[in-house]
């Protein structure tokens, strides 16, 4: 069985949002293509309408995913008005520097358009502490519909290693979910 195509669209304003971006590939797998949407290409395009996957990746800038990313969603329109990406796979991830900052508005908004793409969305699924002790750090916002970060300003290592390896798992989760999904 080949392996399926996981695509990453993404926006990231100081780099945060790239490198949680770069750890779900690592979890994705070979098969994942990171895609920055301000550099837009036409192979990037034919890659998104090829893939079985997508995982949009917005920052969250003033209780919604940052206009740069907003701006990729508005050209998929005439994908919709084709039915190009139903039934693919799709999931979605953000960062902000406040623990809530309001990045369910972000995730709310990427499930959204999703659904309006008629995509089979899929959340996160690692239980963390303080429900499971064996895993200190997984999945620290206790987010279920995507992937939330907070980013830890004035750290030395801004982005902690735990929502790094709680970003790998979601793109191992992806990846399974898709292999799942092709086989039905």
């Amino acid at each position: 069985m080949t392996k399926p195509l996981i695509c990453i669209p993404y926006f990231s304003g100081f780099g945060h949002t790239k490198r949680i971006a770069q750890a779900i590939a690592q979890g994705a797998g070979t098969s994942a293509q990171l895609i920055d949407v301000e550099k837009m290409a036409k192979t990037d395009w034919a890659a998104l309408d090829a893939a079985d996957a997508v995982i949009f990746g917005a920052p969250t800038y003033m209780g919604s995913a940052a206009a740069r990313f907003s701006r990729f969603l508005e050209q998929v329109d005439t994908r919709w008005e084709n039915g190009e990406w139903i039934d693919k796979i799709a999931a979605g991830f953000t960062t902000a520097i406040h623990p809530s900052g309001d990045k369910l508005a972000t995730l709310q908004r990427l499930s959204l358009f999703a659904a309006q793409m008629g995509m089979i969305w899929v959340g996160p699924s690692d239980i963390g502490t303080p429900v499971n002790p064996e895993k200190p750090g997984i999945n620290r916002d206790g987010s279920w519909l995507g992937l939330m970060v907070t980013e830890q300003l004035g750290q030395v290592d801004d982005l902690p290693a735990e929502d790094l390896d709680t970003a790998r798992r979601f793109g191992v989760r992806i990846l399974a979910a898709t292999h799942r999904w092709r086989q039905s």
